[in-house]
């Protein structure tokens, strides 16, 4: 009788006898009630495992597991690429690098050339120019991320890393500052109810998708060593006011918040009327400040972090 050699024994998914349950049941040629009942069976979703099942996926009870996976994902990527802390800039979607500002203006102005007049092509003029105005903050934005990417050991270095919300806007200006200096960048993504797409200029391999804003927050804020909030509506003001709440508790150790454009943010907000109105204190309103420049945004985070005794690069 040959007998096979060890290294043929025990192979990881190979046997030469099926083992019982690796075959449907014989018992279903003499009975067609169960060969129709076994094909109920493994079409059921609950026959599916777990993990491909997306219908349970996406139940309420499973909300727990979804939340740590949003989580999970981005962290484990952040950790391999050994990313100490990130330099967060927000900032408004709409305001675009000033050759684009100017090419929209431009067409709005030709077409009221062409005749069309109307209360909602005025007020998109209106509109227009004020992005004209501000797409000096796309430039900024812009030479910020160059800043950063070019900080610490140079492009390289992933110690302290740029990070936007991976839109448009301030945030392309941002990224495409650090793309423009051969440095990774991260983008935050959310998915939302109209199609997005990312903007080109983050590092492919730290572009990620949210689905939960609260994550998403999490996540910007977790390594955050430095907030720095161009001119921004909504989105921008979500960020910044749950941070600097964040900073005024205690709730996290304070760190650096730079308002860049202090012409465009002391129209937006009041501080010092809130201050009067005796809902902030005055120490509140020393939590930021404001700089006209990227290179004074970038002066001062620095010079913080050295007054107070802390280390961007662990130098």
């Amino acid at each position: 009788m040959q007998h096979k050699s060890h290294s043929q024994h025990l192979l990881p998914k190979e046997r030469d006898t099926k083992l019982p349950w690796q075959s449907p049941s014989k018992s279903i040629e003499l009975d067609s009630r169960a060969k129709e009942n076994l094909e109920a069976i493994v079409n059921s979703p609950t026959y599916k495992k777990a993990m491909d099942d997306r219908e349970f996926l996406l139940e309420e009870a499973t909300l727990p597991i979804r939340l740590q996976l949003d989580y999970l994902k981005v962290e484990e990527v952040l950790q391999r690429f050994r990313i100490e802390k990130t330099v967060v800039v927000y900032g408004s979607t709409r305001i675009v690098e000033p050759r684009l500002a100017r090419s929209r203006l431009e067409e709005i102005e030709r077409e009221m050339a062409n005749g069309g007049s109307s209360q909602e092509l005025e007020k998109k003029l209106k509109r227009a120019e004020k992005i004209v105005q501000k797409s000096k903050y796309y430039d900024m934005a812009r030479e910020f991320g160059s800043i950063v990417g070019s900080a610490g050991g140079g492009a390289e270095d992933n110690r302290v890393t740029l990070m936007t919300g991976g839109g448009p806007g301030i945030m392309e200006a941002a990224n495409r500052g650090a793309f423009d200096v051969g440095a990774n960048s991260i983008g935050l993504n959310i998915t939302l109810p109209h199609e997005q797409f990312p903007n080109p200029y983050i590092t492919p391999d730290l572009c990620f998708l949210f689905h939960y804003f609260a994550i998403r927050k999490l996540h910007f804020m977790k390594r955050a060593c430095a907030l720095v909030i161009f001119p921004g509506g909504y989105g921008t003001l979500d960020e910044l006011f749950e941070a600097l709440t964040l900073i005024q508790t205690r709730k996290i150790a304070p760190i650096p918040v730079v308002f860049v454009g202090e012409e465009y943010w002391s129209r937006v907000i009041d501080f010092e009327a809130l201050e009067d109105e005796g809902v902030i204190d005055s120490e509140d309103r020393d939590i930021f400040w404001y700089a006209n420049s990227a290179k004074e945004a970038w002066d001062g985070i620095v010079q913080w972090h050295e007054e107070n005794g802390t280390v961007l690069f662990g130098l």
